[in-house]
Formats: C-alpha cells, sequence, structure tokens
C-alpha cells in the first residue's frame, strides 16, 4: 500500500514537472514572438496611431540598430517624427528610406512636401550629385545590366569569330560600349561623398571639434551636408553656403548607414 501509494506521488510530481516545463516553453516561445522585429513594428506603429511618439519612434530605432531596416520602418519613423515637429528627424528617416527603396514614388513625394513645409532649397537637399547617381544605379540594377551586357557582347563576338553568325560588328561594339558605360556608373558613384541629415534646430557650427570652441553659425534643421570627417563626438561638414565647421555628430545624421551601426 505504502509502495502503491508512493508510486502515485511519484507519477503525480513527473506528470506536473512535465506540465511546468511545456507551460515554461509556451512562454518562452510567447516571450520570442513578442520580440520578433515583425511584432515590434506592429508595437510601434500601435503607439504612433495613438499619439505616443517618443515611444514609438524608440522602437523604430531598436528595429533598425537591430539590423531590420525596411523603407517602410523609415516611412512610419518620419510620420511620427514629423507628427512630433521633429523636422530633422523626419527628413532623416523619409531619406533614408529613398536610399533603401529609391524607386518609391509616395516617398518621394512626401520628402518633397516636407520641403516645401519647411522652406528648404532643392539645392539643400542635394549637395551631392553622384549620391543622386547611386540611387539610380541601385533603382536600375545598372551593375547587373553592365554585366549581362558585357556578357552579352563576348557571346555575339564569339558568336561570329566562330559561327558565323548574322550579326553586325557594330552590334559587339555597342553593347561593349553600353556595358562599360553600366559597369562605370556604380564605380563612379562610389565617388559621392557621405552625407548626413541636421536633425537639429540650429545647430552650432564650431571652428573646432571641442565642447570650447567658438561657434562660427548655425546648420539649417533638415538641410543634407556633406560630412568631410570625424573626430570623437564631432563631425566636420558644409552647409549649401560652403561654409565648414563642426557640428556635433548627435546633430548631424549619416545617410549611408543605420543609426548606431558602425562607419
Amino acid at each position: 500500500m505504502t509502495r502503491a501509494l508512493l508510486r502515485g506521488l511519484a507519477l503525480s510530481l513527473a506528470v506536473g514537472v512535465i506540465f511546468a516545463a511545456a507551460r515554461a516553453a509556451a512562454a518562452g516561445a510567447d516571450d520570442a514572438r513578442a520580440a520578433s522585429p515583425a511584432e515590434t513594428f506592429r508595437r510601434a506603429n500601435e503607439l504612433a496611431r495613438s499619439g505616443d511618439y517618443p515611444k514609438a519612434i524608440a522602437l523604430y530605432g531598436e528595429l533598425a540598430a537591430g539590423g531590420a531596416e525596411s523603407a517602410s520602418l523609415y516611412w512610419n519613423w518620419g510620420q511620427a517624427a514629423a507628427a512630433r515637429g521633429a523636422t530633422g528627424e523626419a527628413f532623416w528617416a523619409l531619406l533614408r528610406a529613398r536610399e533603401l527603396s529609391p524607386g518609391d514614388r509616395a516617398v518621394s513625394r512626401e520628402i518633397e512636401r516636407l520641403r516645401e513645409a519647411a522652406n528648404l532649397d532643392p539645392a539643400e537637399l542635394a549637395p551631392e550629385p553622384l549620391a543622386g547617381l547611386g540611387r539610380f544605379v541601385r533603382r536600375f540594377r545598372l551593375d547587373l545590366m553592365g554585366l549581362s551586357l558585357l556578357a552579352a557582347s563576348a557571346v555575339v563576338h564569339v558568336a561570329l569569330r566562330i559561327r558565323g553568325a548574322r550579326f553586325s560588328p557594330a552590334t559587339v561594339w555597342t553593347l561593349l560600349a553600353l556595358g562599360l558605360v553600366c559597369a562605370a556608373a556604380p564605380l563612379v558613384a562610389t565617388l559621392a561623398r557621405p552625407t548626413g541629415v541636421v536633425v537639429r534646430w540650429q545647430a552650432p557650427l564650431a571652428d573646432a571639434a571641442s565642447p570650447s570652441a567658438e561657434a562660427i553659425g548655425s546648420l539649417r534643421e533638415g538641410e543634407v551636408v556633406p560630412i568631410l570627417e570625424a573626430s570623437g563626438d564631432y563631425l566636420r561638414v558644409e552647409d549649401s553656403s560652403g561654409a565648414r565647421g563642426w557640428a556635433l555628430a548627435e546633430d548631424v545624421r549619416p545617410l549611408d548607414r543605420a543609426p548606431g551601426a558602425a562607419p
């Protein structure tokens, strides 16, 4: 009788342990799902819709820093920043969205609308023409197009030499020329200087990378500026008037990488 009772207690204990482990595993799975980028993105969007823009932006920032970048994420980030009154941050987010999706017309229209509302000159958003070339290359995949055209010119040339195919020699040269142009465009685009967006209203421009440096002017919020060099917590930039100086890195967000990413 005693042995049977002990066996029953042991069986009950084992079953209880199994159920507890199952519940813990289910809770862990729920936590993992809650921490997934998709779920975090949904939570951020809900916060933005409810008007809690600071928390929404914080979650967008966590996603971007964790590598979950997308044009949609930056679009929503830009909308939340604009609703919060952070014009520079909104510009940065939308311009970052355009970097990831150069062909998105809705993003381009929103950037233009925001530019007009901020009374910024178009040149203040495009200080580096080669950056525009880079977006054009990414939009139309000129790198792959160039390789395809070069391969096609080689195939046509071989066909002419070996099989006597009915191709005009001009076809080979045309394909070769187009291929070289398309292949060269990405290389030329890499010569563009990195740029950043001024995210602070009247961000000071100093004559040295030091807290005690003298201010020589201020930067316009939302303006895109070339980044010439970095030193500690400062970036040396050039504004639309040609003035050069040092600005706090937290006041100028680079467009060529996600927030928190190494240069």
